[in-house]
């Protein structure tokens, strides 16, 4: 089947709109370990600082790590029949597997149908309440959650997370044509996290990863360079200690979506 022949599938109905939740912003990147959860976790941070309503749908079903980051471990409960979600210190609402699980290293070991299935109950079965900004935390690859996700859920747009390596920019760039080839795909921009080091030291900024090819990559999609994340070792202790909130740097405080 062509590309645009599933585009335009009649069978695939229409995803379902939750008016009190105004835009819906999907975090993804071909690779693991490139920094989503954490590009997502500072991204509700900041505009949870900014007064607005703020939620996280962690898609990342098989390894799920929002709540760890915010310090969440409260189980959810059920209210006249909606899943209530967790919240955070900052009133970010937090929908993940891991808060439903009897314990937090318990592993999913479900095929695609489940986890497709999850991820729709996390949008239409969630008390979300009124939401400014809703940030979807998804799985490296683009396969079946991701699929699920564009198809299921009224997805404003995507901001793509890459590190400088080869590697990790080639298989971003298969995402990045995903999104743009699933109906009404929209990218707001790309991250490029762990972009360098500044030394306490001597201030000066080392490459450790290669020097970046993100404006390359941003200039060969037509996209915005949304944010430069350094390698800061206070912000992976205060992820390691779920106090990521506390983390005052201001890598998204320009940001406009």
């Amino acid at each position: 089947m062509s590309d645009k022949a599933q585009e335009s599938n009649p069978g695939i109905p229409e995803p379902l709109v939750l008016p009190n939740v105004k835009k819906v912003v999907a975090i993804l990147s071909g690779k693991g370990g490139v920094g989503k959860s954490t590009t997502t976790a500072l991204l509700a941070c900041e505009f949870a600082r900014r007064n607005f309503k703020v939620g996280i749908l962690d898609a990342d079903v098989t390894g799920p790590s929002i709540p760890k980051l915010f310090g969440i471990s409260k189980k959810l409960e059920v209210k006249d029949d909606k899943l209530q979600p967790g919240t955070s210190r900052l009133g970010v609402k937090v929908i993940s597997l891991n808060l439903l699980l009897p314990s937090e290293d318990d592993p999913v070991i479900w095929r695609g149908p489940m986890l497709s299935k999850v991820i729709k109950e996390f949008w239409e079965q969630v008390d979300w309440g009124e939401l400014d900004y809703l940030f979807i935390d998804l799985p490296p690859g683009t396969s079946d959650v991701l699929i699920t996700v564009f198809q299921s859920i009224p997805v404003d747009g995507a901001i793509v997370v890459t590190t400088p390596q080869d590697l990790a920019s080639l298989i971003v760039r298969k995402s990045m044509k995903m999104v743009k080839r699933v109906k009404n795909g929209k990218l707001f921009g790309i991250v490029e996290n762990m972009s360098y080091f500044v030394c306490p030291d001597n201030q000066k900024e080392y490459y450790i990863f290669g020097a970046s090819k993100v404006e390359k990559i941003a200039l060969e999609y037509g996209i915005e360079v949304l944010a430069k994340v350094p390698i800061d070792p206070v912000m992976v202790q205060m992820a390691d200690e779920g106090k990521i909130e506390d983390y005052s740097k201001e890598i998204f405080s320009h940001l406009k979506i």
